[in-house]
């Protein structure tokens, strides 16, 4: 089975946004195929109508599928983790710019209703990476130390990247092809 990366862009965000597309071809250079969709009613986002998107294009997740999410993203691609079935299994998750609350954002507050299940997400993931920028303007930064402690993920921290977007100026991002092939290898 081949490969593939999905890399879900934040609230507000779409497909072609920032690195996304550096990332989509570089993966496919590499034998990963790559989907970067365009999630539902991206300015308003809904929690359940993004998982049930996930899942729709997901199909049949397997040890040789990986999630990308960046921003919102991230807790969308966990959340939808949680819906899978028992004894299911992905490859991996890389957590760009991820958070764990609502940062106090009203129109992110419906992915925080219930708490994470953490243990469910190891049971469906045993690798995770997570990474944040040492000047993200919302202080990402701290949400390191959650995903190490609660998904023993691999942390890194990337210098001045602000909030990882296009509109930062970051239009290729090597730290996240090399997480992805990282999970892949």
């Amino acid at each position: 089975m081949q490969k593939r990366a999905f890399l879900i862009h934040g609230w507000g965000g779409y497909p072609e946004e920032g690195w996304r597309p550096w990332l989509g071809e570089e993966l496919m250079k590499h034998g990963i195929q790559a989907v970067a969709p365009a999630m539902p009613d991206t300015n308003t986002p809904q929690m359940d109508a993004w998982t049930e998107h996930l899942s729709s294009i997901v199909g049949e997740p397997d040890e040789e599928t990986y999630f990308l999410g960046h921003s919102l993203g991230s807790i969308a691609i966990l959340r939808y983790l949680e819906t899978l079935k028992e004894n299911r299994k992905v490859g991996g998750v890389v957590l760009i710019a991820g958070f764990t609350d609502d940062l106090g954002i009203p129109e992110l507050s419906n992915f925080f209703e219930k708490p994470i299940a953490w243990e469910k997400l190891k049971e469906v993931c045993s690798k995770f990476i997570s990474i944040e920028s040492d000047n993200d303007p919302y202080n990402l930064e701290p949400y390191n130390v959650v995903f190490k402690e609660k998904l023993d993920a691999e942390t890194i921290l990337e210098h001045n990247k602000m909030h990882f977007s296009g509109d930062d100026g970051v239009t290729e991002l090597p730290v996240a092809l090399a997480s992805i092939l990282k999970l892949a290898s």
